[in-house]
């Protein structure tokens, strides 16, 4: 069969130097859904656009929404539904919640099918003096064996696929084409601190009534690896972000304030009794859960679960996956193909930040009167949030610890989606037609607020799609992918047109 780039480039010649055999072959290609002068066009209108696109990349990385810090809330709500109007949504509301407001549209174009979106606004947080380029000035720069990036707090982590998403829509328009499939588009500012209120907005009548007619909800992504190699996953790791406080005050012993670290001598100290309290929380060498009754409805995985994954063990490349968290080894010396079953099958108990007393420069004799754990605790099916962090409550109640705060901040189930639903057999189809045999694991081991989609009410499939790469998701220099070096990796332009592709593969499939 013709190589797929080579239709694109004769595609582009331009309608007048379409010939039947490519008519008939952009017919095959797209499942009957657009012709190949239609494709054509949109192609050419994605290309025109790329410094419109670019630019709105931009503009959206420089206003930063930090729902942690409450910065720009407000505002990163407003130019979500500016750009949603701007990409022809008819429908815009602004959700209020009772934390950060969430956003509501929909874009009726007569199809179908309607197709469910979820967007994230909000970024995490970051510290300027760690980053090569200033985070919020979203600059362009040539990156060696990459290509041209963008880097920016938010680049890949979710703007920049979202942008591209747009980009997608704006050429569609500009065509003179309409959207192949209706949408309904949810969005929340507080993914980035565990959604705490986005049930809030799922959960209004309309919304779950726009939604009940939608075949599936996906969430624009850079699924591409920098050789070009995709990964799909089937769901996603559920979590809970919490804080645990040890303190004089509430737990009756030591002192209520920092005082003179002398007196540990005839005080208790709340850094060393929340110390001990982690301590209980895994096993003696760190490493598996411990918590009473946390992992009790922990689903094993399946045996069709594990041949996928020594199937993706045997395609991906071990050295490349330790050099790039910079590990030399796997949690009890694994092979690479257990380390693949422990990071799609294991529950995590994790500690993200210890903070006690003076960590500033030199020392400072002082004992604390408050010592906080920042953690995360990540969950497999058939655990819930909920009953996650009710165990870790009874755990430390029953050994003693119940005056430690536990304050949870944000979390959610976890997700699955079947692999022969709609939404997973389009992105294998729009990905084999690209050449690229998708790595398909059971589910990411992060987590995203898909549960309020693939659970009850809905129960719809749920899951991510988009070409192009980015990296350094919540880590400085984040980055994502303009113009790419290697052709195997889409730029912005290439992985906008992946989001037509599907979009009309989402059309015609059954």
């Amino acid at each position: 069969m013709t190589d797929r780039r080579e239709f694109l480039q004769s595609a582009m010649a331009g309608a007048a130097g379409l010939s039947i055999t490519n008519l008939s072959l952009a017919k095959s290609i797209l499942g009957n859904a657009i012709t190949a002068d239609d494709f054509a066009s949109i192609k050419s209108e994605i290309d025109k656009r790329h410094d419109e696109s670019l630019n709105r990349l931009q503009n959206w990385i420089k206003l930063p929404s930090v729902a942690a810090e409450n910065r720009n809330m407000n505002e990163g709500c407003q130019l979500m539904m500016d750009m949603l109007k701007e990409a022809g949504f008819q429908t815009i509301r602004k959700m209020p919640t009772d934390g950060h407001p969430g956003v509501f549209a929909t874009l009726d174009s007569g199809a179908p099918k309607t197709v469910g979106l979820y967007f994230m606004y909000d970024v995490k947080q970051f510290d300027p003096k760690e980053w090569s380029s200033p985070p919020l000035d979203a600059a362009i720069l040539d990156r060696p064996n990459v290509g041209k990036i963008l880097m920016g707090r938010g680049a890949v982590n979710q703007k920049g696929p979202e942008a591209t998403f747009l980009a997608a829509l704006h050429a569609i328009r500009g065509a003179g084409k309409k959207l192949p499939v209706n949408l309904v588009f949810v969005a929340e500012g507080e993914e980035e601190i565990g959604s705490p209120h986005f049930g809030q907005v799922v959960h209004q009548p309309e919304v779950l009534e726009a939604f009940r007619k939608s075949i599936g909800v996906y969430m624009p992504s850079a699924s591409q690896d920098l050789d070009g190699t995709v990964m799909t996953t089937y769901g996603a790791k559920g979590v809970i972000e919490l804080e645990l406080v040890s303190s004089g005050t509430k737990w009756g012993r030591g002192p209520a304030k920092d005082v003179h670290s002398s007196n540990k001598a005839r005080l208790d100290s709340p850094a060393w009794h929340l110390v001990e309290a982690l301590a209980t929380l895994v096993t003696p060498d760190g490493q598996d859960p411990a918590i009473d009754h946390f992992a009790d409805k922990a689903r094993p995985i399946s045996d069709a679960e594990r041949k996928m994954i020594a199937t993706a063990a045997r395609r991906l490349n071990e050295a490349t996956a330790k050099k790039s968290l910079g590990a030399q080894h796997w949690l009890h010396d694994a092979s690479f193909e257990e380390s693949l079953q422990l990071l799609c099958s294991r529950p995590t108990v994790n500690i993200e930040g210890l903070v006690a007393g003076y960590t500033g420069p030199g020392g400072k004799t002082i004992l604390p009167g408050r010592a906080v754990a920042k953690m995360d605790l990540r969950l497999v099916p058939d655990m819930t949030a909920k009953e996650a962090a009710e165990a870790l409550k009874a755990h430390l109640a029953k050994r003693g610890f119940g005056d430690i705060e536990v304050n949870v901040t944000g979390g959610y189930d976890p997700t699955s989606t079947p692999v022969d639903s709609l939404i997973s057999r389009a992105e294998k189809s729009v990905c084999g037609r690209a050449g690229i045999e998708p790595i398909e694991l059971p589910r990411t081991a992060g987590s995203w607020p898909g549960y309020l989609f693939t659970g009850d009410p809905l129960k719809l499939p749920a899951s991510h799609f988009g070409l192009g790469h980015g990296s350094g998701a919540h880590a400085p220099d984040e980055y994502y992918v303009i113009e790419s070096a290697n052709p195997k990796v889409r730029g912005m332009d290439g992985a906008a047109l992946s989001h037509v592709e599907y979009l009309y593969e989402l059309a015609a499939m059954s």
